[in-house]
């Protein structure tokens, strides 16, 4: 189980945790007194229903929006139009090999942290979170470990037991492997929710990508078991670059260089 210096993204990954909602009473009024009756008045013709307005608008993107957001844990039944944003999404992580940038992490409670990261595909991505923060956050393509290296403490999990499996594995298709919960397309943004048809794959993740000038993923946010938000941007987003695969591979944390020392 995870420590309260856990960050958010480790959370989100790993926490089993529930959360309490708290209940508010409110005091018993005395009821008004019933009316005298009246002669009943012709029915009117009840107004159609609004359509419901789709929930977490990105914070960019144009004005025009095709929306529609699921009410269960089904997913939607995806329109042609929509089809083509979820293939654009699926192309887009297949036609990557490597990113490397910058990124910016919030918690629900609004804290931030931020680092740097690399990704290279099939599956292996790492996360450095800047000082004085001392966590690191890193697939081999198999295993994800979430260490903290000032407390010298470390959780690993199976890759696939989370939702990034579906946008980093070897073939990206979302219409296939995926439970759609959102579609959204402006003039320049894309966005599709997502969550895993595997009952043992919890959570669900969002991802914005914009269009202009070219595809490129800006952030995410990910929704755990008890509905706590984290929300990914990302900066100075390179494609392409070579990368090492050594800096893939996990590492004891007793054996990493910046480890608190006992």
């Amino acid at each position: 189980m995870w420590t309260a210096k856990a960050s958010g993204l480790g959370l989100f990954l790993v926490t089993t945790l529930s959360c309490a909602l708290p209940v508010l009473a409110q005091e018993a009024k005395p009821a008004p007194a019933a009316p005298t009756p009246a002669a009943p008045a012709a029915p009117a013709t009840p107004a159609p229903a609004a359509a419901p307005a789709p929930s977490g608008q990105p914070a960019t993107g144009g004005t025009a929006w095709s929306a529609e957001v699921s009410s269960g844990n089904q997913g939607i039944t995806l329109d042609e139009a929509q089809m083509k944003v979820v293939k654009a999404v699926s192309d887009y992580f297949n036609g990557i090999s490597t990113l490397k940038g910058s990124f910016v992490q919030t918690t629900s409670d609004q804290k931030k942290m931020k680092g740097k990261f690399s990704l290279l595909r099939p599956g292996k991505f790492r996360f450095d979170y800047a000082l004085p923060s001392k966590q690191i956050i890193i697939s081999d393509g198999q295993q994800l470990a979430i260490q903290d290296l000032d407390l010298r403490n470390e959780d690993r999990i199976q890759l696939d037991q989370t939702p990034f499996r579906l946008l980093l594995r070897k073939d990206v298709d979302l219409a296939r492997d995926a439970k759609i919960m959102e579609v959204q397309e402006a003039e320049d943004l894309m966005v599709v929710a997502l969550q895993d048809k595997s009952p043992d794959t919890p959570g669900r993740i969002k991802v914005y990508l914009s269009t202009k000038p070219a595809v490129e993923l800006k952030e995410w946010v990910t929704t755990d078991a008890q509905g706590v938000e984290t929300r990914v941007e990302l900066a100075d987003v390179k494609t392409g670059e070579k990368l090492d695969p050594a800096a893939f591979k996990i590492q004891g944390v007793s054996n990493n260089p910046l480890a608190t020392p006992n």
